[in-house]
């Protein structure tokens, strides 16, 4: 595993939550602070540098993770991609592929779901492999759209789905698994947005698939998720989470991991 390293993204701030003071991910989920869940999840997993990227409110962060990762500070929030981008250079020489995650959403992850990722990233020695899932309602998040073979096309953002594709419902909740060397390449080529002058790192996929290069997904179905941008969805992920949690006997259950050894 000592090729392999994590960066978590937490440095956004959250507005619809309406923190003022602290940043959304050290808000509970279950009795516990979203991020430490995620953080449990990643330790247990060995999964090491773990890599916080960090800017709103980051004392609240950085106070509640102490020395368990190395600190990253997004000065300038300009996107998830700009994020990765701040993080890349903390990466040790050594590491050939780094999994990204948000700071949020992925205390919902089980190890299982993070195993079998890795397994598919290295089976089909691919440049990008991210995690698909699906919802009953996909409302607001990127569809993926794939040809009548199931191959993946693209991914199409609520705003810009057509009638017929708003119906699909299978998403991107935003778990990657890069090549290095992919990003190093890559990220550069992200163009700003113009609605919301940030760099997303969605469009890699779309860089990716422009440039012929090898794109995986692994298709998790109908697993429990819930995206956490307002208070009404945190209080929907208390319910989901309280319905369908498995996270302790994910976190016993991660030998598997050991089997996963990235291409020399």
């Amino acid at each position: 595993m000592n090729k392999l390293a994590v960066i978590v993204l937490a440095a956004g701030k959250g507005k619809r939550m309406n923190s003022k003071h602290i940043n959304k991910v050290v808000l509970k989920l279950g009795g516990r602070q979203m991020i430490l869940r995620t953080i449990d999840l990643l330790e247990n997993l060995k999964i090491s540098p773990i890599i916080v990227v960090v800017g709103f409110a980051k004392k609240s962060v950085t106070d509640l993770l102490g020395q368990r990762v190395v600190f990253v500070d997004q000065k300038k929030r300009l996107g998830t991609a700009h994020a990765v981008k701040c993080a890349l250079k903390y990466l040790p020489r050594h590491v050939t592929d780094v999994l990204v995650l948000n700071g949020d959403d992925s205390a919902f992850y089980e190890g299982e779901t993070i195993i079998n990722l890795i397994k598919v990233h290295q089976k089909k020695n691919t440049e990008v492999t991210f995690l698909t899932i699906e919802l009953d309602n996909p409302s607001g998040l990127g569809r993926i759209i794939r040809d009548d073979k199931e191959q993946l096309l693209a991914i199409i953002e609520d705003k810009d789905a057509s009638l017929q594709q708003k119906k699909i419902e299978e998403i991107n909740p935003g778990c990657y698994l890069f090549k290095v060397s992919f990003l190093r390449k890559y990220l550069r080529k992200i163009k700003k947005s113009k609605t919301t002058d940030e760099y997303y790192l969605t469009r890699l996929v779309d860089i990716a698939a422009a440039n012929n290069e090898k794109i995986e997904t692994l298709r998790g179905g109908k697993i429990p998720w819930r995206g956490i941008n307002t208070p009404l969805e945190l209080k929907e992920a208390e319910r989901f989470y309280f319905q369908h949690s498995t996270s302790e006997e994910s976190l016993r259950n991660t030998s598997e991991v050991t089997e996963w050894a990235p291409p020399r």
